[in-house]
């Protein structure tokens, strides 16, 4: 959003997302607001791996000034107060809300305050080395603890960086993206609102978002993981709905990445709209049972690439074919084999599943 609004030629995020402190990156932004692509990102890479430090870095005396943006916190407050629908406001909500000692420990509270409604912050104390610690978007147990405790409407948990969010409905049931998505599809296209009445998710996304989808003749356009891919997928086709089962959800109506208060704004929305409670607005499907299983292999292994498993892989597809699915993927971040399953007949659902790991297994240990 502050890329747009100064007109930058570049945005820089400095973030462990989700992660630990430990784990903290570089995220950057190009002067459309969007992250830069995976090409541009390697042709980045690649110059910093050559000698740009020897041969290209500015001398001393050409740098520029660094400027502190003192009122970039209220910029973004009223940003997001402005994707909330005009006239609605929070009054009569107690709403939970765990910042995840990162990025929005100020700015979340102030929004749903000012929006009237009655907020219980916790995951507010950043000390630079507890973000996402036992808190967040992945970690609710707190949030949950502190709806019931309460008595909160709703419980909305961000991560680090706050472009993901996971609701804990009033019973403190989690809600998780799969939920939240088929939400808003399905309401934005009753509104007339879902372009081209399709949502864009990745290959993780449970099969009874698929099958929910389906019986309202709405389409679902599958990305690899990663919400960078969902993005691409939306500019692509032309798309304003998208985001991942892991709670990053993207609304390009609204801006160019994941945005958890927004999201958690367009909730509370459907929320007071409908009159109806949390636990009752976002059951719309019944998940597909899913199992997810990782193997490790050594390096130089292409455990993939034996017959064997690839032998057991197209078994387990005709074992499950009209019932469910089966994807297996290599880790982007560590060597691990991700072995996912998806059936509605639980024994099946093992069966398949522990054949491929056991087939996996086999090889790495060859």
């Amino acid at each position: 959003m502050l890329t747009l609004s100064l007109r930058a030629d570049l945005g820089v995020v400095i973030s462990a997302s989700h992660n630990p402190y430990q784990d903290n990156g570089i995220k950057l932004f190009g002067p459309d607001g969007y992250k830069l692509s995976d090409d541009e990102e390697a042709a980045n890479e690649a110059l910093m791996a050559g000698d740009m430090l020897d041969t290209k870095l500015a001398p001393t005396e050409a740098l520029g000034r660094a400027k502190r943006l003192e009122d970039a916190p209220g910029r973004y407050i009223e940003f997001v107060k402005q994707t909330f629908p005009r006239g609605l406001r929070l009054e009569g909500l107690k709403i939970v809300v765990d910042c995840a000692h990162g990025a929005a420990y100020r700015v979340a509270p102030a929004v749903f305050y000012e929006l009237g409604a009655d907020v219980i912050p916790i995951g507010v104390d950043p000390d630079g080395t507890n973000i996402n610690q036992l808190c967040g978007a992945t970690d609710t147990t707190m949030m949950r603890e502190q709806v019931v405790l309460s008595g909160a409407d709703i419980g909305i948990a961000l991560d680090g960086d706050a472009d993901r969010m996971i609701v804990a409905d009033e019973t403190a049931a989690i809600l998780d993206g799969d939920q939240i998505m088929a939400l808003f599809a399905a309401r934005w296209a009753a509104q007339g609102r879902l372009a081209q009445d399709t949502l864009v998710a990745t290959v993780m996304s449970n099969l009874g978002l698929e099958n929910f989808l389906e019986s309202k003749d709405l389409h679902l356009k599958r990305t690899a993981v990663g919400d960078r891919h969902v993005v691409a997928e939306m500019r692509s086709g032309g798309y304003n709905l998208g985001g991942e089962q892991s709670g990053h959800i993207v609304m390009t109506d609204y801006g160019t990445t994941g945005d958890g208060l927004a999201a958690g704004l367009q909730f509370l929305a459907a929320m007071i709209e409908t009159g109806e409670p949390a636990s009752a607005l976002a059951r719309s499907f019944d998940t597909v049972p899913q199992m997810l299983k990782n193997v490790r292999f050594g390096e130089g292994q292409d455990p993939l690439g034996a017959a064997s498993v690839q032998s057991a892989i197209s078994a387990a597809e005709a074992a499950v074919q009209g019932r469910g699915r089966i994807l297996i993927r290599k880790s982007g971040t560590e060597p691990l084999i991700r072995v996912m399953a998806e059936c509605d007949d639980d024994g099946l659902l093992s069966q398949v599943i522990d054949g491929i790991v056991a087939e996996i297994t086999s090889v790495t240990a060859a």
